[in-house]
């Protein structure tokens, strides 16, 4: 049976955001994720989901300076000390917050740029994530974005993530397989969940192609999650997406998961 993650960056935004994990439990959940933690003090999160007897799934390392472009630092060649900076910073709040799970965020390759050196600095600082993380049972995870939603990322396909996770070569370094970035990218999602299945260990879910609630659009859910149930994933499934209106409102497709 599937087990699903309120993402409080997208979902209940009709309150702020420390009222969204009083809202997502109320509504059922019983875990949450978010983007980023870091405007809050870690110990004002962690009685939040004390409180409300919530499991923190997952969070990401900080995005560098969105308003410039920025999406992450762990990719950019210069960068290196500050992108360790910001790797160390979300261990420090994993382990606050019991969070087994750390997306690094790559970065934004300019077109013109090196793309190997990206690549190669990327892989660097994804080892030191790895083995500053892996003696607390901390898996780093590294996600495909798609270039409709963030152009020149540096990489978008599931085949480059797990060529990447070959290249990075470290046991707690695993595939956050999104499957709205991997439908607009890749398609054949059963192909995807099928072939990877042992090398994604977080799941993020919306509709393709407008990202709203995932009973909506072209991918089929309900056959994903019972495929996902067949290959033995036991993870979380992140529910990354923008309600249509309402969060409450468009809950009706996961009632039948949380009620069960």
């Amino acid at each position: 049976m599937p087990k699903f993650a309120a993402n409080l960056s997208m979902l209940f935004n009709e309150v702020p955001f420390l009222a969204r994990f009083k809202a997502a439990a109320d509504a059922g959940f019983k875990a949450v994720e978010f983007l980023f933690p870091y405007d809050y003090p870690a110990d004002q999160l962690a009685a939040q989901l004390q409180q409300h007897r919530l499991h923190l799934a997952l969070f990401n390392t900080p995005p560098g300076q969105p308003l410039s472009g920025e999406w992450g630092l762990a990719a950019l060649p210069g960068r290196e000390a500050q992108a360790r900076q910001d790797i160390d910073r979300a261990l420090e709040y994993a382990l606050a917050l019991n969070c087994s799970s750390i997306h690094v965020m790559a970065g934004i390759v300019p077109p013109s740029a090196d793309r190997a050196a990206y690549q190669q600095t990327f892989i660097d600082n994804i080892r030191y994530a790895a083995e500053k993380c892996a003696p607390h049972q901390i898996n780093i995870l590294i996600e495909a974005l798609s270039p409709q939603v963030k152009p020149h990322y540096l990489f978008s396909s599931q085949y480059q993530t797990h060529e990447l996770l070959s290249l990075i070569d470290r046991g707690n370094v695993f595939m956050q397989l999104d499957l709205f970035h991997a439908q607009l990218v890749d398609g054949n999602l059963t192909q995807l969940i099928e072939d990877f299945a042992g090398r994604y260990a977080h799941i993020q879910i919306a509709s393709a192609p407008h990202r709203h609630e995932p009973d909506d659009g072209e991918i089929n859910y309900t056959y994903l999650f019972d495929l996902l149930n067949k290959v033995g994933y036991q993870g979380w499934i992140g529910c990354e997406y923008h309600p249509k209106t309402d969060t409450l409102a468009g809950l009706g497709w996961i009632k039948k998961y949380l009620n069960s």
